[in-house]
């Protein structure tokens, strides 16, 4: 049995953690490989799951960037212990100290994972030199570098100066099990919401985050309410809700804030999709955007942005947004959603869980890290 080894910043919500956890669980069950995890910080809302589940999660607590030297330490010790065969690390911080400790105890198969699609580190200085440091000793340390979307690998070679050579793309996967048509799921929360079995209902599901654009998302909504269309709207993430002032002030001039309604931060997500008949991505930035792949596996009609590899995943199965305005997303939503009869949007429903099936199920996704494993 081969030990892998996974180092990671932290293990609260987030894409990265979501496919890491996706990935040790079910590689876990067969049995050829030990999976342990390493979190540079603590243990975070998905630790404790993956202990429940048989996962050792070890937790090295940092703090600060000061204390780095001694997590370091830390950390070089417990891979000394360890032993592992593989050390896959997560992101930027986890590659350069992972790698560093991996490389420095003579562990030769180290993979890195770049999940950012954007460098733009004008702005965050550390993050810059971390950046410029990583691109430097991607040539050295890593035997192979895994990034979740082809934008993200383009970007770090053209733009970052990474070594091209090791790079490959593996998407995030999704449990096709967990996401797919539920109409016990549906009904029940259309229920518990009071919304009717034959109102339309579009959604929007992500952290409140200015690259997730909610306000050109809300802004779209209202100005197709105000034209007359009928419709819901079903939001749901961290901080989106009415009590968040940078949402409630685009409700302070009209009476459409009935037609809107907030879920705020959410762990039943397939009961969400299911009570939706639309989704919209209208993020400004992604890297291989899971909630998109999460609605298309449930055969929810998708819109998206050129977003990260939203596009790539969308393909021919959903709707194109032009650009990241509300004016444009309004369009969108007015030519292909609300414009047409919904049931005539099945057909594409069932060919984005289709193509969801074929390219980007977990155990596809999976297969292609194990893969990376026993090289």
């Amino acid at each position: 049995m081969k030990k892998i080894v996974h180092i990671i910043i932290g293990l609260n919500v987030g894409g990265a953690e979501l496919m890491l956890k996706r990935l040790v669980l079910h590689s876990h069950q067969k049995e050829q490989f030990e999976h342990i995890v390493i979190t540079l910080t603590d243990l975070g809302v998905n630790g404790p799951e993956l202990q429940n589940r048989g996962i050792t999660v070890h937790s090295l607590g940092m703090k600060s960037l000061p204390t780095l030297p001694l997590i370091f330490l830390k950390l070089q010790r417990l891979l000394k212990k360890i032993q592992p065969d593989v050390v896959q690390t997560w992101m930027y911080h986890s590659d350069l100290l992972g790698g560093l400790a991996a490389k420095s105890l003579g562990i030769k198969n180290i993979i890195w994972g770049i999940r950012n699609t954007e460098l733009n580190t004008k702005k965050d200085f550390s993050r810059q030199a971390m950046v410029k440091l990583c691109a430097k000793l991607s040539y050295t340390l890593p035997s192979q570098i895994s990034c979740v979307a082809n934008t993200a690998m383009d970007t770090h070679i053209k733009q970052g100066g990474y070594d091209a050579s090791k790079m490959l793309v593996i998407p995030n996967g999704f449990d096709i099990d967990k996401f797919k048509p539920n109409d016990i799921q549906r009904l029940e929360l259309r229920d518990k919401l009071n919304i009717k079995s034959d109102e339309l209902v579009i959604g929007n599901v992500g952290r409140f985050d200015p690259v997730k654009n909610h306000e050109n998302f809300i802004k779209a909504c209202i100005s197709l309410l105000q034209k007359g269309y009928k419709f819901k709207v079903l939001l749901a993430g961290r901080d989106v809700d009415l009590n968040n002032p940078e949402i409630s002030r685009l409700f302070k001039s009209n009476k459409l804030s009935k037609c809107f309604l907030f879920l705020g931060e959410i762990d039943n997500t397939p009961s969400f999709y299911n009570a939706i008949d639309v989704f919209c991505l209208c993020s400004y930035t992604e890297g291989f955007p899971n909630v998109l792949g999460e609605a298309m596996a449930t055969e929810k009609v998708c819109l998206a942005t050129d977003a990260g590899d939203a596009w790539v995943v969308l393909s021919n199965n959903g709707f194109r947004i032009d650009s990241t305005s509300s004016a444009d997303i309004a369009i969108a939503l007015e030519t292909n959603v609300l414009n047409k009869v919904l049931s005539d949007l099945n057909d594409i429903g069932n060919a984005a869980r289709l193509s969801i099936v074929n390219s980007y199920s977990i155990n596809k996704v999976v297969s292609q890290f194990e893969d990376l494993y026993i090289r």
